[in-house]
């Protein structure tokens, strides 16, 4: 039995070698695309899915490589995570040095190379909100064969809140990152707030917006202390039980390290 914890989650949760490779392996398929981008509105919740699902896969004996890709949201990006995913053997690129915090269109030449990963090897892009935050995939478009594209929507996020809205937000996406999107994960929240009826109606809104569009609900994201809430039950797709790591500035450890 292996035990798991995030450096703001709420404490250690004990978990079977066997089940952690279950919900890896229903989440990302070993033998499908191995490159995943996850993009969305801004406020979404999409670097925290990335981050956690970084964090799953590895536990779970997958080689993970992900790249911070978000050039909106100084706040909220998986970067701050970084010394966390490192220590579970996930491969971090982001800008470094002077450039860690800046906003410049960036794209390292360690990107090219995971655009193509290895049998075994999984890379996640974690894309910044909104269609100008997924501009920059349209770079690496000419250089992706196999890709997934998954569109993470939050029901309790205004802009996420109707089926049209979805609609809308998927073709601003893969206009501006010349891919097309291939499924939907569900991370319905309120942040502290968030409650298993929150969670139950953003899985709802999600499976209506997955089918209006044709595409695959992924999984449905939620914090790892609901995760077991009977109200759950009714759920037809994979959980990703999350631990929360990205908080705001001024709920951060006093750490002296920007790096997390």
């Amino acid at each position: 039995m292996t035990t798991t914890q995030g450096t703001a989650g709420p404490g250690p949760v004990a978990v079977e070698p066997r089940e952690l490779r279950r919900s890896a392996a229903e989440i990302v398929d070993p033998a499908a695309a191995r490159v995943i981008a996850l993009a969305g509105g801004y406020g979404s919740g999409k670097t925290e899915v990335a981050v956690n699902l970084a964090l799953l896969l590895a536990r779970a004996g997958r080689r993970v490589q992900i790249a911070d890709l978000d050039l909106v949201n100084p706040y909220f990006r998986c970067r701050e995570a970084r010394a966390l995913m490192e220590a579970h053997g996930v491969r971090v690129v982001s800008p470094g040095g002077s450039k860690h915090w800046a906003d410049l269109p960036i794209v390292l030449p360690e990107i090219a190379g995971m655009l193509d990963p290895p049998e075994g090897t999984v890379t996640l892009f974690d894309v910044g909100g909104d269609d100008v935050g997924a501009r920059v995939l349209a770079s690496l478009q000419p250089l992706l064969d196999r890709y997934e594209l998954w569109l993470v929507l939050n029901a309790r996020r205004p802009a996420d809140a109707t089926v049209a809205a979805c609609r809308e937000l998927r073709a601003a996406i893969e206009g501006s990152s010349r891919l097309t999107a291939t499924g939907v994960v569900a991370n319905a929240h309120l942040a502290d707030e968030t409650t298993p009826d929150v969670i139950v109606d953003g899985w709802r809104h999600a499976r209506r917006a997955a089918d209006d569009m044709d595409l695959p609900l992924r999984f449905v994201a939620v914090m790892d202390a609901l995760a077991g809430s009977p109200e759950l039950d009714v759920l037809d797709a994979p959980l990703l039980r999350m631990d929360r790591h990205m908080l705001p500035p001024w709920r951060r450890p006093a750490t002296g390290d920007r790096h997390g």
